[in-house]
């Protein structure tokens, strides 16, 4: 086993609060009656084919502790000025904290909560139902880039997780709120062919686009 030491930087002070700053405390938040706009609309080539509201059932915003993302990187017993990392152990280390911890019947809502709890970041979750669309927006991970959040997420429709990519814009944030506005891009006949998914036959698509604007608190 080999054991390599090497100098660092701690960083300043301001930085952790900083970093807190960018979310609200950590809990769970919801997204009150009226205060959220969710907005489905159809393309093809440059001519769009329908544009419709869709309703929002339900929307979360998990905001884990900072600390418990912080301590997996450097722990108590570290000091300050160093940075010790095992070469023999430490990949075999990173594999096995998380899948062992959950549990074999967890959703796959408190999966990507965990994952995204265990990185010190928030998860997101949105439900639709409406004529046109009903599924369940789901995060596996946010990024964050210029102010924005790019949310890697899994659509759930009739039971068939489609990979998509939403990117919100943050309009404000608090210590108890935050309000968001993106938009996911989806290729129609992908999600047709994987998950079933139809617009109807008067309604040709190439491309949709899901907008959604939310006031978490």
């Amino acid at each position: 086993m080999t054991t390599v030491t090497l100098p660092t930087v701690p960083p300043p002070p301001e930085s952790r609060d900083d970093a807190d700053r960018r979310w609200p405390r950590p809990g769970r938040y919801t997204v009150a009656s009226g205060r959220s706009l969710t907005e489905l609309t159809a393309w093809y080539g440059p001519l769009p084919t329908l544009r419709r509201r869709v309703a929002l059932t339900g929307a979360t915003l998990t905001v884990p502790h900072r600390s418990s993302g912080a301590g997996a990187r450097t722990g108590p017993d570290s000091p300050a000025g160093t940075f010790s990392e095992t070469v023999s152990e430490s990949p075999s280390k990173a594999p096995s904290e998380s899948p062992c911890d959950s549990s074999p019947d967890a959703s796959s809502q408190a999966s990507s909560d965990q994952a995204s709890s265990n990185a010190g970041l928030p998860s997101f979750r949105f439900e639709f139902d409406g004529r046109y669309l009903t599924a369940a927006l789901i995060s596996e991970r946010v990024d964050e880039a210029r102010g924005r959040l790019q949310v890697t997420a899994d659509l759930d429709v009739n039971g068939v997780a489609f990979p998509v990519l939403l990117r919100l814009r943050v309009v404000e944030r608090a210590d108890d709120r935050l309000l968001v506005v993106g938009r996911a891009r989806l290729p129609y006949r992908l999600l047709r062919r994987a998950t079933g998914f139809r617009l109807p036959w008067r309604r040709p698509a190439t491309r949709l686009r899901l907008l959604v604007a939310a006031e978490f608190v």
